[in-house]
């Protein structure tokens, strides 16, 4: 039976040994302002530094080089624990160079940086985490400071963005969700375009985030080219909302690209005129055309969908047959494509993401600030989006005996 520990064995003194049980009995926080752990954290780097100096001038005078110790400077450090006073050792010569706290170093890295960028990804503003580390950790620091640390993640952006990417995508997904910007007190809306996509191993992942003043075909058809650079040769389903011109700007970068447009979104605007009244009729009989089991029933089902309605709805006849051919592509793959591309609610499931993580905030200083975020958001909630495809295998084995030219031979 392992023996009791004694007060004694404790590696601190009988005063400090009251003040940390008084400190946890009082049920404050552990860490931070006026915390006796503080104070032993301080001590302990205080005397590594000493060992560092006393080494440092023992090997000095092996070397038969006249130097001593001149002295120590004092300066505030922050920790995750609270501030501490660091006392650096110095030498005559001046040539000692701590390694556990730099000369001009001002933190001691001990996760404080993750646990800025962390509550950063939350979505809270600077100001917002400046108060979380004084609450959590009794840590004062400055609104500069935290955005200095968080655009340590700019360059990190900057070579995701330019990545390479894989010759060939089977299913991308196309989406643009808008935020507000402030720039100089006006508040502007800015679109922030998503590519999210499914290797032909059925992994599941972002190719990239771009913001604009506003979303465009054109605009898009700038990201398509990006991607193109990046290494894209080939990709066989896009799914896209109804954007006007949005198919004639995929058709000119990926010609060979077959165009799924959201059955969703065609059912959404359907809607927008619709009474009241005739609403869960309309949608049940809509649901019959894209649920269909073949092409011809689809087509024989909105034929009794226009004898039944278009005397009041003409104009949802309209749309359908206007739009007929990229509204159903997916009738020609498997019942599990079909499920996988017949909507791009894949994509709005990571903005929902982006949503759910950064719902307090109204506006962003800059398409920078908001770029930041978003991509700390997401990667810090990476598990949400980056999961297999479900039952890709048949998938794979659908697109390969029906359009086998399309799969590269490397791949």
């Amino acid at each position: 039976m392992r023996k009791k520990q004694k007060k004694d064995q404790l590696l601190v003194d009988e005063q400090t040994y009251e003040r940390l049980k008084s400190h946890l009995y009082s049920r404050r926080p552990v860490l931070g302002e006026d915390s006796p752990f503080s104070e032993m954290l301080q001590g302990m780097v205080n005397q590594i530094l000493k060992g560092e100096m006393e080494n440092f001038i023992e090997q000095e005078r092996t070397g038969q080089k006249k130097n001593k110790r001149n002295g120590k400077s004092v300066k505030k450090v922050l920790t995750n624990s609270g501030e501490i006073y660091v006392e650096t050792p110095r030498d005559r010569n001046g040539d000692f160079e701590p390694e556990l706290i730099a000369k001009r170093e001002r933190h001691l890295s001990s996760g404080l940086d993750e646990q800025i960028l962390a509550l950063y990804a939350q979505g809270n503003s600077v100001e917002d985490v400046r108060r979380l580390l004084k609450t959590m950790f009794g840590v004062e620091i400055s609104a500069g400071k935290i955005s200095m640390i968080t655009d340590k993640v700019l360059p990190e952006i900057e070579n995701w963005r330019n990545r390479e990417l894989q010759s060939f995508y089977p299913i991308v997904y196309l989406d643009a969700i808008h935020f507000k910007v402030r720039n100089e007190g006006k508040y502007s809306t800015h679109a922030f375009y998503t590519v999210y996509s499914i290797d032909w191993e059925g992994n599941r992942d972002i190719l990239g985030l771009y913001v604009q003043g506003s979303e465009g075909a054109s605009k898009w058809g700038l990201i398509l080219e990006d991607l193109k650079q990046r290494g894209i040769e080939d990709i066989f389903v896009v799914c896209t909302d109804n954007l006007t011109g949005f198919s004639e700007v995929i058709a000119d970068v990926f010609p060979r690209t077959i165009v799924q447009k959201c059955v969703v979104h065609q059912v959404r605007n359907s809607l927008r005129y619709v009474d009241s009244k005739d609403a869960k009729k309309v949608v049940a009989d809509l649901r019959k055309i894209y649920t269909a089991t073949s092409l011809e029933q689809a087509q024989i089902a909105l034929d009794a969908f226009e004898v039944k309605w278009s005397k009041q709805y003409s104009y949802i006849v309209q749309q359908w047959r206007k739009n007929w051919d990229e509204l159903m592509a997916f009738m020609n793959f498997s019942k599990e494509m079909r499920r996988m591309i017949y909507t791009t609610n894949p994509v709005e499931a990571v903005h929902r993401i982006m949503r759910k993580l950064i719902k307090s905030k109204a506006a962003w200083v800059s398409p920078t600030a908001l770029t930041k975020q978003l991509y700390l958001s997401l990667m810090q909630n990476k598990k949400s989006w980056c999961r297999k495809a479900y039952r890709w295998i048949e998938v794979q084995r659908s697109i390969m005996e029906k359009y086998p030219e399309r799969i590269p031979r490397k791949t």
